[in-house]
C-alpha cells in the first residue's frame, strides 16, 4: 500500500470511531468511581480463605482481617455521620466481633450511602462535602486511598499466613472496567 492508499485506509487512527452509548456525566461518574471501588473490596472479601478473617498478624499489636475490615466500614460511618446527618447510616461494626459476612453487607450498605454523598455534592454547583476540604473530587480520592491502602493490608496478610490470594483475585483487583460492569454499569 502507498502512502496515499494508506491516508485514505479506514484503519487508520484517523478514522471516525464509533461514539459512545452514552453522555459523559462527571456525578453519575464519580459516583460509579465509588461504587467500583465497593466492588473491588467485595471481590477481595469473596476470595479470601474463611481461615484468615481472624487469624492474627504476625506483627504483634496489628490488626487481622477482621479489624481492617470493620476500620474500613467504620471511617465510611464516621464520614457519613458528619457529612449526611440525616441519612440512614448502617450501624458501626465491633471489630472484635464481627463475621466476613456482616462486614461484607456493611460494607455494601455504607457504600451505597457514601454513593448518594458523591453524587449530591458532584451535582451541587460548588461541590461542597460538609467538613472535608478541597471538595468533592477530594473526598472521593481520600476515600478510596484509604480503601485501596487496605486492601495491599488485607493481601499481604493473607499471604503471610499462608493463604495467598489466586494470581487472578490479584490481577482482577485491578481490572477496573470488568469491576465496573460488574455493578452493572455500561
Amino acid at each position: 500500500m502507498d502512502d496515499s492508499q494508506q491516508a485514505n485506509s479506514p484503519t487508520r487512527s484517523t478514522a471516525a470511531r464509533p461514539s459512545r452509548a452514552r453522555t459523559f456525566f462527571v456525578p453519575r461518574s464519580l459516583a460509579e468511581a465509588f461504587a467500583t471501588n465497593e466492588r473491588i473490596n467485595q471481590f477481595l472479601l469473596d476470595a479470601l480463605d474463611k481461615k484468615v478473617w481472624r487469624a492474627a498478624p504476625a506483627l504483634e499489636g496489628g490488626r487481622n482481617i477482621a479489624q481492617i475490615t470493620a476500620h474500613m466500614h467504620n471511617v465510611r460511618h464516621m464520614w457519613l455521620a458528619v457529612t449526611a446527618p440525616g441519612m440512614a447510616v448502617p450501624d458501626k461494626l465491633d471489630r472484635a466481633k464481627c463475621t466476613r459476612k456482616q462486614a461484607q453487607s456493611a460494607l455494601k450498605k455504607s457504600a451505597k450511602c457514601m454513593v448518594e454523598v458523591i453524587r449530591q455534592a458532584a451535582e451541587s454547583s460548588d461541590g461542597h462535602v460538609k467538613d472535608f476540604k478541597p471538595d468533592v473530587v477530594g473526598f472521593l480520592a481520600y476515600a478510596i486511598a484509604h480503601e485501596a491502602h487496605h486492601r495491599g493490608q488485607i493481601c499481604m496478610l493473607a499471604r503471610e499466613l499462608g493463604h495467598p490470594l489466586p494470581k487472578e483475585v490479584q490481577y482482577g483487583m485491578w481490572e477496573w472496567s470488568k469491576r465496573w460492569k460488574d455493578c452493572g454499569f455500561e
